[in-house]
């Protein structure tokens, strides 16, 4: 079943329960897929990676949101916002721990034979094709810069 699917049922759930906080982080998904299908030069229907990328961006501007206002001190509004995030996770990939996502940059930068800072590019642009959703960039990078220094 496709992620917007899922996502349409669950906002049927989500009605029905009177769960304003699942219903607004769900159509905020909606939105997004509908923009995205909207856009010149895309086909009828998304790909199954382009919906995981929406929903990733809508979890990353969640996080985003409720680490300003932590860091603001008000945790009123960041409460939803972190609800929304454990909604929206729901249907992403299980993300790879930390000790993972390092074995696939550590084995990557071996089979390219990269040795500096000048083949980041190359090492980040095959780990993040290959760990697609199962890993933020934020993370892989790091990784990424700490093995080829």
């Amino acid at each position: 079943m496709s992620l917007q699917k899922q996502v349409m049922d669950k906002m049927k759930e989500a009605m029905k329960a009177k769960d304003t906080v699942a219903l607004q982080a769900l159509r905020a998904v909606k939105s997004a897929f509908l923009l995205a299908k909207t856009e010149t030069g895309v086909q009828a229907e998304l790909t199954e990676e382009k919906e995981t990328k929406i929903i990733q961006k809508q979890v990353k501007q969640r996080k985003d949101s409720a680490a300003i206002f932590i860091k603001q001190g008000r945790q009123d509004l960041a409460d939803p916002e972190l609800a929304e995030i454990a909604i929206l996770e729901q249907f992403l990939p299980e993300a790879l721990s930390e000790e993972k996502v390092e074995e696939v940059v550590v084995a990557t930068i071996q089979k390219l034979g990269a040795s500096g800072m000048k083949d980041m590019g190359k090492v980040m642009g095959i780990v993040s094709k290959e760990l697609a959703g199962q890993a933020e960039g934020k993370l892989i990078s790091s990784l990424v810069k700490k093995n080829l220094m």
